[in-house]
């Protein structure tokens, strides 16, 4: 039977995660540099995890400063098949309360200056995106955050802004106009690499707060964040855990939506015009096509 090894993405308040066998860090070098941390391996209910805190220990990596081409193809060479990002996130609809969890399944991605693509300038791939998770991961973790009592929302598009600051009232009201569901700073070029690199990826955003458009109440700010943030972690917790139990019985097939051979199709550039030193750069993550 072909087995699942998750990788996962942590975000603010899940720096940690306990309970796992077989516990053993591993210090990965990749061709975009070292991760935001050391690669944490174990087994939760007997399926192999692999864990990457994305801010770094001690929440010392700001949203824009993250490694991200680095984080992914960590994962990537530490053998995962499947990525699931965690993370903290604002609310731009009344009916999402702090505290709610959202299967994240549509991006709009605002953010700048970040490197969004392991391709470039010699060697150009064009990944589909129109369905940027994958829905097969997102379902079997709501299902699972269901059967531990945790409120969850199937679907909702994710607003990535660059940050650090939170948003202007003006920028959240205009999100809102936008229909966008909820607003974090990470999952994004996040979602997009983990593309090109063939691993599944699917997202959950941990309500935190209702961001600044409401009339009633505080805008949102660090205390706010953080007085619920430690009740979504110890949530979070118990979701990973009923989704090991599931897919410890579960056969690891190729998703259904084709990410894992998305490049077949995506690399144009002809194998005789392509840089040397940018294929060897991409050989951890797409060399079953460069």
């Amino acid at each position: 039977m072909s087995r699942w090894t998750l990788g996962l993405l942590g975000g603010s308040g899940l720096y940690a995660l306990d309970g796992l066998d077989d516990v053993r860090s591993e210090t990965v070098e990749t061709p975009w540099g070292v991760p935001s941390a050391p690669l944490t391996r174990g087994k939760l209910n007997g399926v192999e995890l692999v864990f990457l805190p994305r801010h770094g220990p001690g929440h010392a990596i700001p949203p824009s400063d993250i490694p991200y081409r680095a984080n992914i193809a960590a994962l990537k060479m530490a053998g995962c098949t499947d990525i699931l990002s965690i993370s903290a996130c604002g609310s731009l609809r009344e009916d999402l309360p702090p505290g709610h969890f959202v299967m994240v399944d549509q991006y709009v991605d605002r953010t700048v200056g970040r490197e969004r693509s392991f391709f470039g300038t010699g060697c150009v791939a064009h990944v589909p995106l129109a369905q940027p998770v994958c829905a097969r991961l997102a379902e079997l973790a709501a299902e699972a955050g269901e059967a531990e009592g945790i409120p969850v929302t199937r679907g909702g598009t994710y607003l990535a802004m660059e940050g650090p600051q939170f948003s202007t009232r003006a920028e959240s009201e205009l999100y809102r106009q936008w229909g966008m569901d909820v607003i974090g700073m990470t999952n994004m070029p996040e979602a997009r690499l983990a593309r090109e690199a063939e691993l599944p990826y699917a997202a959950i955003a941990m309500v935190t707060d209702y961001d600044c458009w409401r009339d009633e109440g505080e805008s949102v700010d660090v205390a706010s964040v953080m007085a619920v943030m430690q009740s979504n972690t110890i949530s979070a917790r118990r979701l990973l855990d009923r989704l090991a139990h599931a897919l410890s019985s579960l056969a690891r097939t190729p998703s259904p939506d084709g990410i894992e051979t998305c490049l077949d199709t995506a690399v144009i550039t002809p194998v005789a015009a392509r840089d040397a030193a940018l294929v060897s750069r991409l050989k951890c993550i797409a060399g079953r096509v460069v």
